[in-house]
């Protein structure tokens, strides 16, 4: 099975480019998101984590 893929990904031309490409999106959108989570205020976050003990 994984000769099958390798030979027909060997066959298009500028494959190699879309792991780069995953890996870019990839990387930025984590460290958007660590950035974002480290940036969050206590009290939001104190906030959201006391939503599943309120009795509504």
């Amino acid at each position: 099975m994984l000769k099958f893929v390798k030979h027909n990904l060997e066959t298009i031309s500028g494959v190699e480019i879309y792991p780069i490409i995953s890996l870019a999106i990839f990387f930025t959108v984590f460290v958007a998101f660590t950035i974002w989570a480290m940036t969050y205020s206590k009290d939001t976050i104190n906030q959201i984590s006391n939503l599943p003990l309120k009795d509504e």
